[in-house]
């Protein structure tokens, strides 16, 4: 029978430092997800720290590495240490590496702390549904308690407590949180599914860091969850180059519900950012069709990204968001009919706010 995780599951997965090798973490997260898993997918080249910090960040239970690059131990022993240095010695690390990785070294890794690296003989015995179960199985408990504050990494905010407040609310247990004092403001970013939105927020995040000197920012992205296997991939941080800074934090949600573009608590992690005192809080959505509106809910201010692939001209008057937006940007501008686009959208703006002598 195949394992059925009690708890939800959520994995940072990513190929190390140095390894453009990303085959093998694709078909494994692949099939983390279909079996349930919430899979924060950073890709290949990542060095132990941005890993961690991943890790600790969204508060999840595990980190699945590849690492055909030979530096493996030194690349493990340093993920061990860092993550006991910063009080999350529950989070569990996989790895594999194919032949790369001796059985000396296997044995040398797992004495040292780390929960499983995968051999070859373990491919052949096991199958790869067999190592992804065991994986899931070893990363199946909850995360229930609140954490003891403590500045971690360097960062300006307590990011470890801040992550497992989210998580709470999530599980339904979150205390009260205060921010009737809150200055912060919210940003929501919306867009159908792949207008580039991450780039966009990646690009906002680098802006505000550069121009503020001492101004803090959070970023909450939420991606769908699969209606048949309930597990997702949280795929946004492939994009955020900038988010890695002492000022800034972000965490990635599911939907965990189907045909909608938001969490259930998105609210809850807002009302937690603005507790912690975030400057600025951006909200980005999944994917969203032509008549979702909802995260105008949750916003101060909205920004409606878009491509100049969007059918005909008369597709414009079925889109919500055109009505609400108070931004809207045009993606991928470098595309052919993008001034076409952006003269159809400027119509479709004036139409719909009744502006015909601007």
């Amino acid at each position: 029978m195949p394992f059925t995780p009690v708890n939800k599951v959520r994995l940072v997965t990513a190929a190390s430092l140095f390894d453009g090798h990303d085959a093998a973490i694709n078909i494994m997260r692949r099939i983390m997800q279909s079996k349930g898993t919430e899979i924060i997918h950073l890709g290949h080249n990542r060095s132990v720290y941005e890993i961690v910090e991943t890790a600790i960040e969204e508060d999840v239970q595990g980190i699945a590495i590849t690492s055909y690059q030979g530096g493996h131990v030194e690349f493990f022993k340093y993920m061990k240490d860092l993550l006991d240095e910063n009080g999350c010695s529950h989070i569990k690390i996989f790895g594999g590496g194919g032949g790369t990785i001796l059985p000396s070294e296997i044995r040398e890794l797992e004495n040292y702390g780390i929960t499983k690296i995968y051999s070859p003989d373990d491919g052949r015995t096991m199958g790869l549904e067999g190592m992804i179960e065991d994986v899931i199985m070893q990363s199946d408990f909850p995360l229930i308690h609140e954490v003891e504050p403590k500045v971690i990494l360097g960062k300006l905010k307590d990011v470890r407590k801040i992550g497992r407040l989210i998580t709470l609310a999530e599980n339904g247990i979150l205390p009260t949180t205060s921010h009737q004092q809150s200055t912060s403001c919210v940003l929501g970013i919306t867009g159908t599914g792949g207008a580039g939105k991450s780039s966009v927020t990646d690009e906002i995040v680098r802006r505000f860091l550069n121009n503020f000197s001492t101004e803090t920012i959070a970023v909450i992205s939420v991606d769908p969850s699969k209606k048949k296997t309930g597990g997702a991939l949280l795929g946004d941080r492939i994009r955020m180059n900038a988010i890695s800074n002492k000022r800034a934090y972000m965490r990635s949600l599911a939907t965990r519900d189907s045909d909608v573009a938001l969490s259930a608590y998105v609210q809850d992690a807002i009302n937690i950012c603005k507790a912690e005192g975030f400057d600025l809080i951006i909200v980005e959505t999944a994917g969203v069709g032509q008549s979702d509106a909802s995260i105008l809910n949750y916003v101060d201010v909205s920004l409606y990204v878009m491509t100049p692939e969007y059918g005909a001209a008369s597709q414009l008057e079925k889109i919500n968001m055109l009505d609400y937006a108070d931004v809207i940007a045009i993606n991928k501008f470098d595309k052919a009919g993008a001034l076409d686009a952006l003269n159809d959208v400027r119509k479709q703006y004036k139409r719909n706010h009744n502006l015909f002598t601007a």
